[in-house]
C-alpha cells in the first residue's frame, strides 16, 4: 500500500511573470505559440522545465497514449501532441481553460487530443471501471496539479490502484521543492531536478510480480 506524505499543504508557487503565450518548443509545431487562458492560478511549466522533462522523454512519446490530469495551458498535453503520441487525454475543470484548450486542438488539427471537462480523480474513478475495455492503458501519465490543493498523494493513489497505467508507465510529477512524495515501491524513481522554487521528478513504473499460489 502507497505511504501517505506526512508534509503539510504547500504554499502556492506562481512565476513572476505569468506568461500570456505557450511556446511548443518540439515536434511538428515547434515555434507555434498559443494563447494562455486568463484564469487565475493557472501556472504554465517553463520552458526551461518542459526542455528537460520532453529531454528526459526522448523517444518514449511516439505511439503511445498520454494523460494529462491537470492540463491548465496545455503546455504538456500539446507537446506531447506535437512529438506524436497517439493519444493525450487533456483534463481541466475550469470553463475558460477548457475552451481555450479545445480551441488549440482544433487550430492545430489534433484530433488525437481529447481535452475533457472534469475533475480528475473523477475522471481517474471513472476510467478505473472501463480498464481493458474502452480505454488502452496509459504509458506517460503527468501529475501537476495546482500546488495549493495538495492533491499529489491522492493522485498517485488513485492512478496506482485504477489499473489504467500500462505496468511499465512513466509518470511526471511537479511540486514545490519542500513537497514530500511518496510513491508506490515500484514506481522508480528516474530523474530528479530542481528549478527555482520547483521540483521535477520522473518516475518508471514497473510490473509487480505477484506471488505464486
Amino acid at each position: 500500500m502507497p505511504k501517505r506524505s506526512s508534509s503539510s499543504s504547500p504554499k502556492a508557487v506562481k512565476p513572476a511573470n505569468k506568461p500570456s503565450q505557450l511556446r511548443i518548443i518540439g515536434g511538428q509545431w515547434r515555434g507555434r505559440k498559443l494563447a494562455i487562458a486568463d484564469v487565475d492560478g493557472l501556472r504554465p511549466t517553463g520552458d526551461r522545465i518542459r526542455e528537460t522533462l520532453f529531454n528526459w522523454l526522448q523517444g518514449n512519446i511516439v505511439e503511445r497514449y498520454c494523460l494529462d490530469l491537470f492540463a491548465g495551458s496545455g503546455a504538456l498535453g500539446l507537446e506531447c501532441l506535437s512529438r506524436g503520441a497517439a493519444k493525450v487525454f487533456l483534463l481541466e475543470k475550469h470553463p475558460v481553460a477548457v475552451t481555450q484548450l479545445r480551441q488549440h486542438c482544433e487550430r492545430l488539427d489534433a484530433s488525437n487530443g481529447e481535452v475533457v471537462k472534469c475533475d480528475a480523480l473523477e475522471w481517474i474513478e471513472k476510467a478505473s471501471k472501463e480498464a481493458g475495455k474502452n480505454i488502452s492503458p496509459i504509458d506517460i501519465a503527468f501529475i501537476d496539479p495546482p500546488f495549493a490543493a495538495n492533491l499529489w498523494t491522492a493522485v498517485i493513489d488513485s492512478l496506482e490502484s485504477s489499473g489504467i497505467l500500462s505496468p511499465t508507465a512513466i509518470i511526471y510529477i511537479e511540486s514545490p521543492k519542500e513537497q514530500v512524495i511518496t510513491t508506490p515501491p515500484h514506481w522508480e524513481l528516474t530523474k530528479e531536478k530542481r528549478t527555482g522554487q520547483v521540483c521535477y521528478r520522473l518516475f518508471q513504473r514497473h510490473q509487480i510480480n505477484l506471488p505464486q499460489s
